[in-house]
């Protein structure tokens, strides 16, 4: 089936992309809950986010929330008012994702889940991929239902960098030393005050600055060092900031136990004595766990979607 065909298998009624805005905030993000009449499906996407300038709908540049806002609103025939498409995670611009989460809603249920993950994925650029298409309860949210986040940020530690991981890992031709990043990451675990690793941001107004963090691992494969944090939640710019901190300490140049001296202050100024925000690109969000039970399926809906697989039944020329 043609992308063509597949969108028009899953709505009644045309509507033009000339009349999208995806600079206007949608009001009931927070508490819009699905009627009886209303279908909720959840999408995990991946997308390299060079491109972008980070998830959240602005008029320019570009935003992965406004691109596959564009394509859901040509695949479901709907207006953006009515799809409440909300994304878990606020990546900043510049940063990638391979558990992006995000749910949207239809007034029509699917027979078949396929068609338009198909015709999503044919109208989306080849830098953002739907991975996934889920039937969601009426109770799950995209943002507020996740009970953790896992963020990996890769640091490229050779004296030449590799061209295909430039996009993707930050280059320190500084030789660093995995071992006390990895002391230095200890610190950061628990329940802790992270104002002093956040930066301002104007869109959650006074964000609370108490988050837990459950794991910090620095693991070295090779040149490549993968530094994994696991938490309840960051503030923002929160990861990209004790990256930082982590790599002038893998220097040498200032000891570990400088974490809970930075922490204990919770001032951003203190932090910007030893080390400004690691670079986007190293970072990636690699999935999101939620509570189980807004995970369960509603009675009546189709199968989850991961893809499909095509296949040549007949075929005269034999390949060899």
């Amino acid at each position: 089936m043609s992308y063509a065909a597949a969108t028009a298998l899953v709505a009644p009624s045309p509507t033009s992309l000339l009349s999208f805005n995806c600079a206007a905030p949608l009001e009931l993000e927070h508490g819009f809950k699905p009627n009886q009449d209303s279908y909720k499906w959840r999408l995990v996407l991946s997308y390299d986010g060079t491109q972008y300038a980070g998830w959240q709908y602005q008029l320019s540049p570009p935003t992965v929330q406004c691109t596959v806002e564009k394509a859901l609103i040509q695949a479901t025939k709907l207006e953006r008012k009515d799809l409440h498409f909300v994304g878990s995670s606020r990546t900043d611009a510049g940063v990638h994702a391979w558990g992006q989460v995000a749910h949207f809603v239809t007034p029509f249920n699917y027979d078949n889940l396929d068609h338009i993950h198909a015709a999503l994925n044919g109208l989306l650029p080849s830098d953002i991929r739907v991975r996934e298409i889920n039937p969601a309860s009426a109770e799950f949210h995209a943002r507020f239902s996740a009970k953790s986040k896992i963020y990996h940020y890769k640091i490229y530690n050779d004296a030449i960098m590799d061209p295909f991981q430039r996009r993707f890992a930050y280059h320190s031709v500084y030789k660093l030393n995995s071992a006390v990043m990895s002391e230095a990451a200890k610190y950061f675990v628990g329940k802790h005050d992270f104002s002093a690793f956040a930066n301002a941001s104007h869109n959650d107004g006074v964000p609370d600055p108490v988050k837990h963090v459950f794991r910090f691992d620095v693991k070295e494969m090779g040149p490549l060092l993968q530094l994994e944090v696991e938490g309840s939640g960051f503030l923002y710019r929160q990861v990209r900031n004790m990256v930082a901190l982590l790599i002038q300490i893998g220097k040498e140049g200032i000891p570990p136990d400088i974490v809970p001296h930075i922490l204990a202050s919770r001032d951003r100024k203190e932090l910007a004595k030893y080390s400004l925000a690691a670079p986007p690109h190293g970072l990636c969000l690699v999935s999101i766990d939620y509570n189980e039970s807004h995970l369960l399926p509603p009675p009546g809906c189709p199968a989850n979607s991961f893809g499909r697989h095509h296949s040549i039944r007949k075929c005269k020329i034999p390949f060899y």
